[in-house]
């Protein structure tokens, strides 16, 4: 452990033993004094005072709710473990002055240390400097522990300090880049499936019919054969626009939430309702985060579920947007599957939270919280 850090504790429990004497006589003439109505806002305040020092002192900035009990506390332990630093520190300076004056005048005692079955004799400077040694040592672990029994108790009062509130902070960005390097790679191969199953196998039955209607010497089959790839163009373009619209829909970008929801209402074969209850547009991560989470649960809930009737309901309130998608399916759903562990990483990585309650044999509910501010980082 480092000098400084020993030194910082050092510095916090005699701060803190300082304080806590002053707490001690502030709630001593505190709690009597607040039986008078007149006097109770006063005291508030004062605590109030006290609090903000403490939360200063121990470093946490964003606190809850404290008081009479967490003073009483904070000032007992800062006096005791005070009056015990100072006192072993005197106590260990004495030995180690003591030791050492012996040693440089060379007028050493000679000390006889008796124990079961064991005499040892010893010179006064030497133990002297040994007992302030170890005494010193003990002094600083006790202090390490004060310093972390103030800690625990802050953060159990107090709530978590603006390091830990860090450490929480870097932990939850490192987790959501790597869950959206994931949701990304999973985005990619969903893609790469659709045009492979979809677009890919059109192309080469086009190819085909074409190529057959090159070659054959007949005009009516050929007449046929051409018409049977202007079928079949017309649903590769279809295909195309659907993988297009399954990426990414241009009509959330140029006509917002609203409309794109609309859209994929009319192209569930499913009866869906949208209702719509935002009184603008949100910033474009969470529109785009609100839309792909509605889309997936509906697709969900038409592929997987049997459901009959789907419901998004769209709110917000000061701070937060939310969607919730109801279905009367089969229910089932399972939070940890590839499409709804992907739409929880990406709401994660916009500060929200994403929650499925499916129980089996339905209903299904998948519901997002988001702020309405984008997080910057």
């Amino acid at each position: 452990m480092s000098s400084n850090r020993v030194a910082r504790m050092l510095t916090g429990v005699f701060a803190g033993m300082a304080l806590g004497v002053a707490e001690l006589a502030f709630l001593c003439l505190a709690w009597p004094a607040s039986v008078i109505p007149a006097v109770r806002p006063a005291v508030s305040r004062a605590v109030a005072r006290f609090m903000a020092v403490e939360r200063a002192r121990l470093g946490h900035g964003a606190a809850q709710a404290g008081g009479h009990g967490f003073l009483a506390a904070r000032a007992a332990l800062g006096v005791l473990g005070g009056y015990v630093s100072v006192a072993g520190l005197f106590i260990s300076g004495l030995f180690l002055f003591g030791g050492l004056w012996d040693l440089a005048s060379g007028e050493s005692d000679r000390v006889p240390l008796e124990f079961p079955g064991v005499r040892l004799v010893t010179s006064s400077w030497v133990l002297g400097l040994t007992g302030g040694v170890v005494l010193l040592a003990l002094v600083v672990l006790w202090i390490l522990t004060v310093g972390a029994a103030e800690r625990r108790l802050a953060d159990h009062v107090l709530g978590p300090g603006r390091q830990e509130l860090m450490r929480r902070r870097i932990a939850e960005l490192t987790a959501t880049r790597s869950g959206i390097v994931r949701a990304v790679d999973d985005e990619r191969r969903r893609i790469e499936r659709d045009l492979h199953d979809g677009v890919q196998q059109r192309g080469v039955a086009l190819a085909m019919l074409l190529g057959r209607a090159r070659h054959n010497p007949d005009q009516a089959r050929t007449a046929e054969l051409v018409s049977q790839a202007y079928t079949e163009s017309r649903r590769l373009l279809d295909e195309l626009r659907s993988v297009a619209w399954r990426i990414y829909p241009t009509a959330l970008d140029e006509l917002g939430l609203r409309a794109a929801l609309a859209g994929v209402a009319e192209r569930s074969s499913v009866p869906v309702t949208v209702h719509y209850g935002l009184a603008e547009r949100p910033v474009s991560e969470v529109e785009t985060a609100l839309y792909f989470v509605a889309r997936e649960a509906i697709t969900n809930a038409v592929k997987h579920a049997g459901a009959r009737d789907i419901l998004v309901v769209l709110t917000e309130d000061e701070r937060t947007v939310s969607v919730a998608i109801s279905d009367d399916g089969t229910g089932g759903a399972d939070p940890s599957g590839g499409g709804l562990s992907g739409l929880a990483r990406r709401v994660l990585a916009l500060d929200g939270d994403l929650t499925v309650d499916s129980p089996a044999g339905g209903p299904t509910t998948v519901a997002a919280t988001l702020p309405k501010a984008a997080p910057c980082g």
